[in-house]
């Protein structure tokens, strides 16, 4: 039997490799206790009200949520200060990338622009769109180019996405440095601006975005319930953008795709301020204290403003995430981010840490 002919988009594709499991690691080192600190989730787990919430609503999922989630997009738009129709919510922030590439680009002819070792979904939804896909590579330090990218912007540029604080290396640019490369690129590129970690960023006034989203309309920022609000499991993240573009995008987008149980909890979870703060405490603590401490065992260690670090072992960076998964403490390496030589780890528990610490120490 032949074989079954696709696009050659989706043969030239690989499949987005996620990070392992708890119960993955469990089976194959024969362990009963796991540590997972690989996919910057939030180390207390999911908001109490939210899990209410769900628990609440669950008799109801028999039923159809409220196409576009109007209840949600008002409830975010009273959170960070805009009109409920700047907000588009998506089945997390993937979803708005999607759409935002399928709404813009033209295959063929358009092309999205980044930088090396980045967040793969921006070239995954590209080039799944037909969509060319550019990377620049990194300044000094891993920094984000971003003078670079306003430089190489050309007419078939039709989106440029920044993730600040980045993913992997935890950097962040502030809104004076974006405010400079905005100007810097035509009016009818998009600057996306991915602000996944934006919550651990501090002082959080050297990096608000959004008083720049009021004076330049092309600008995009795009963020989620999986980290500091504890939602990554029901996969919840919006997209605050012009109203022209969002109205747009609605047209584009298929109905129902965040699910009443996600909607709900994110709602609670906007109203668990305790649950907010008491995350941003533990996880600022924890990046002090890994920073130090790493620092201290010779390693490079990059300045973080997110939830976890990235730093160089004195060792080989594959053989200790190996021997750290034997000790039943799951990290990720970066090799798949074109990163070999570096680790990511995110805060945990106080607990965590310290065993995490502990076992790094010994090992070095």
């Amino acid at each position: 039997m032949s074989p079954i002919k696709v696009r050659p988009d989706v043969m030239e594709t690989k499949p987005y490799a996620p990070g392992l499991t708890i119960e993955e690691i469990k089976e194959k080192y024969g362990l009963d206790n796991v540590i997972k600190l690989a996919s910057n989730e939030n180390p207390l787990g999911a908001s109490p009200l939210a899990q209410k919430a769900i628990i609440r609503h669950a008799p109801n999922i028999f039923r159809y949520p409220h196409n576009g989630n109007p209840r949600l997009n008002k409830a975010i738009a009273k959170r960070y200060g805009f009109a409920e129709e700047n907000i588009i919510c998506g089945n997390g922030s993937d979803e708005v990338i999607d759409l935002l590439i399928r709404v813009k680009a033209e295959p063929g002819r358009d092309e999205v622009l980044t930088y090396e070792s980045c967040f793969s979904m921006y070239s995954l939804m590209s080039r799944l769109c037909g969509i060319n896909f550019r990377q620049l590579p990194r300044e000094a330090d891993h920094k984000q180019p971003l003078k670079a990218m306003a430089a190489a912007v050309t007419d078939k540029t039709a989106i440029v996405f920044v993730t600040t604080p980045d993913n992997p290396t935890g950097l962040a640019v502030t809104a004076r440095d974006v405010r400079e490369m905005v100007m810097a690129i035509p009016e009818q590129t998009i600057l996306a601006i991915d602000e996944a970690y934006i919550d651990f960023a501090t002082p959080a006034e050297e990096y608000d975005m959004r008083p720049l989203l009021n004076e330049f309309p092309n600008i995009v920022l795009l963020r989620t319930f999986s980290k500091a609000f504890g939602l990554a499991g029901m996969r919840v993240g919006f997209g605050i953008m012009s109203t022209e573009l969002a109205g747009y995008i609605n047209r584009a987008r298929a109905p129902f795709t965040v699910s009443l149980l996600a909607e709900e909890a994110a709602l609670a979870a906007l109203d668990d301020d305790a649950f907010y703060n008491e995350t941003l405490d533990v996880v600022l603590r924890g990046r002090k204290l890994f920073t130090d401490e790493i620092t201290a065992m010779g390693c490079e260690v990059l300045p973080s403003q997110s939830n976890f670090i990235m730093f160089k072992p004195t060792r080989d960076a594959g053989e200790v995430f190996e021997e750290l998964l034997k000790r039943g403490l799951i990290v990720r390496p970066l090799k798949s981010f074109g990163l070999g030589e570096y680790i990511r780890v995110n805060m945990g528990t106080d607990r965590e840490n310290k065993i995490f610490l502990q076992n790094l120490k010994e090992l070095l």
